[in-house]
């Protein structure tokens, strides 16, 4: 059976909270976000003007999906795009779902201009820099910090 990979709809809204929720609290084990955050959220991606989601569906149902925010670069002076997700359910890790995602992210960066796409994962997420890797992607020369 073969993956979709399209632009999040208002009609994938139910779907892609559940899928969010996945990856927020049980794949990151970081709370769970208020309800209407999270759906405040998802509306903010669907305008497709600060950010936008793919999605990877199967027989209509939702495997997986990618953010995209639109942001800018100073030391380039240009604007760039960040990947600050991409999930892909269990049962569909291996698929294609996955390269599916992060090539509609990369073509939607070179199809609008945007200068690069960045991307993180975290430092034990072994899987995931073998796929960035495996990818063409090239680990930066910075380091990340939060508060």
């Amino acid at each position: 059976m073969s993956v979709h990979i399209r632009t999040a709809k208002q009609e994938d809204a139910a779907q892609l909270r559940i899928l969010m929720l996945e990856y927020i609290v049980d794949f990151y084990k970081s709370p769970k976000p208020e309800d209407r955050k999270l759906d405040e959220l998802i509306c903010v991606l669907l305008k497709r003007e600060r950010g936008i989601q793919f999605v990877a569906e199967q027989e209509g149902e939702l495997k997986g999906f990618a953010t995209l925010y639109f942001t800018y670069s100073t030391t380039r002076a240009a604007e760039i795009t960040v990947m600050n997700d991409l999930y892909v359910a269990e049962d569909s890790r291996g698929t294609t779902a996955a390269q599916g995602l992060f090539h509609a992210c990369k073509a939607y960066t070179e199809q609008n201009g945007y200068a690069s796409m960045l991307w993180e994962t975290a430092e034990d997420n072994r899987r995931a820099q073998r796929f960035y890797e495996k990818m063409g992607g090239k680990r930066g020369n910075f380091l990340t910090y939060s508060i």
